[in-house]
């Protein structure tokens, strides 16, 4: 077997007396969308930057392309593509000319640069848009010209910060249509996101809380793995319903999830029967109450709730 296009062991990260990230260990193979997933303050961002290059480890070890975080940063950094959420790009230059700077920027040999060009404008869809400057483009197009200039050097590894933040769904699914196309290719992708509909799109998934690594499968088995019986309820009232099943026994969590509440429940009696006699007490009629199969969104609050739930910022 190949080795593995990241590998980090007891990862950590320390800001005078705060841990940022705290003992991560994992690795993520060649090809393979790889996502991270975590409230705010959970730590991602601080490991994709040691990963890149660009903050050195407190202590621990990580390889990236086979090169060592800690003593190889500067070839780190020419050998992969990074993006995150605030795009380096130049709004005063046309998509072209944005292009032809990160080619320069990144070293694309000058016989390649027109093909490399003409590549990123096709594959983001901005072939019409390449005369415009590029603080007139849509958000959508601004991202998806910001992986198109991230991998303008055909890097084998790509990191993703939040890039979608603030993009509306249909982008969205344009920019990881974008994203499966360049993994096909043998790109490996680490992407970091707090949107459950992505986070459903990666091979593996890990999640984070307060530095440290909560969990790490694939999508489907997190799902699996959620212990505690899970209530759709519906009411008329569900900021009600929510706030008449916080601290009631056997309610473990109780959260909207669109228009129904979930309610992750322990699992001992009758647990249907116990939360419909607790909103009926306090005059809320239950239209519909079942259990369901988790989400994903269901099994990260949990995961969050049992590490000690979300860093307070």
């Amino acid at each position: 077997m190949s080795a593995p296009a990241i590998a980090v062991e007891s990862l950590t990260r320390r800001f005078g007396d705060f841990t940022a990230v705290d003992q991560v260990t994992f690795d993520v193979g060649r090809g393979e969308v790889f996502g991270f997933l975590g409230p705010n303050g959970a730590g991602k961002t601080t490991t994709i930057k040691m990963l890149a290059g660009l903050l050195r480890p407190t202590s621990g070890r990580g390889e990236v392309a086979g090169l060592d975080i800690a003593t190889h940063s500067e070839e780190i950094k020419r050998n992969i593509g990074y993006m995150s959420q605030l795009f380096s790009l130049y709004g005063d230059l046309t998509v072209e000319e944005n292009i032809a700077f990160f080619s320069g920027l990144y070293g694309v040999p000058r016989e390649r640069r027109a093909e490399r060009r003409d590549w990123v404008l096709a594959t983001a869809g901005l072939t019409e848009q390449r005369r415009r400057l590029t603080r007139e483009l849509s958000l959508g197009w601004k991202q998806r010209l910001a992986l198109g200039s991230a991998v303008l050097h055909e890097p084998p590894i790509l990191f993703l910060d939040e890039p979608t933040s603030g993009v509306d769904p249909i982008s969205r699914r344009d920019f990881w249509e974008l994203i499966y196309r360049l993994a096909a290719g043998g790109t490996t992708v680490l992407v970091s996101t707090h949107y459950m509909e992505e986070a459903e799109y990666c091979n593996r998934l890990a999640l984070m809380n307060r530095g440290r690594l909560i969990a790490l499968d694939t999508p489907a088995r997190l799902r699996a793995s959620m212990r505690d019986p899970l209530l759709e309820v519906r009411t008329g009232d569900s900021a009600r319903a929510i706030e008449a099943l916080a601290g009631s026994p056997g309610v473990l969590e109780a959260g909207l999830f669109g228009r129904a509440v979930h309610v992750v429940v322990a699992p001992d009696g009758d647990p249907i029967g116990r939360v419909r006699e607790r909103l009926e007490q306090r005059g809320i009629a239950v239209e519909a109450i079942a259990e369901v199969k988790p989400a994903l969104e269901d099994v990260f609050i949990a995961r969050v709730r049992e590490t000690g739930g979300a860093a307070l910022e």
